[in-house]
């Protein structure tokens, strides 16, 4: 079942059960995949790769709107987008843990054969290519890329 599906079938239940704030984080999650789906121009279905890239964008736009409206001091908006971003994230699949993304920049700095910070393009786009269809939070996969060049640089 796709996560289209997934999402119908969910929003079915939340409607019996009257929960009117997981149906509205619900209905937000089908109109982006909808819109992905729209946008491609040709109207086919999605693949998983394609929906999960949709639900990180919308779990990373709710951080940086949560982000936000903590610092504007509007909570009442920052609890909603938090409420919003836990039913997003529950679509994601379980990223890898910590030792896995190490072992994967190790390896790709190997097969890239990765001098210094200026070659983190090429680690980059070798480890966007292996964690295809995961759920990896790109700023901290650069974060920690650019760390270990500098470190193996210095």
């Amino acid at each position: 079942m796709g996560l289209t599906q997934k999402i119908a079938e969910e929003m079915k239940v939340a409607m019996k059960a009257k929960n009117q704030a997981r149906l509205d984080a619900l209905r937000l999650v089908k109109a982006a995949l909808m819109h992905k789906e729209v946008a491609t121009g040709v109207h086919k279905e999605l693949t998983e790769a394609d929906e999960i890239a949709v639900v990180q964008s919308l779990v990373k736009q709710r951080k940086d709107s949560i982000e936000q409206y903590t610092k504007a001091g509007r909570q009442d908006l920052a609890d909603k987008e938090a409420a919003e971003l836990k039913i997003a994230e529950a679509f994601l699949p379980a990223g890898p843990s910590d030792a896995e993304v190490g072992a994967a920049i190790e390896a790709a700095v190997t097969e890239t054969a990765a001098a210094g910070p200026k070659d983190m393009g090429k680690v980059m786009k070798a480890l966007k290519d292996k964690f295809a269809g995961k759920a990896v939070d790109g700023g901290a996969l650069s974060a920690k890329v650019k760390a270990r060049l500098v470190v193996r640089h210095a």
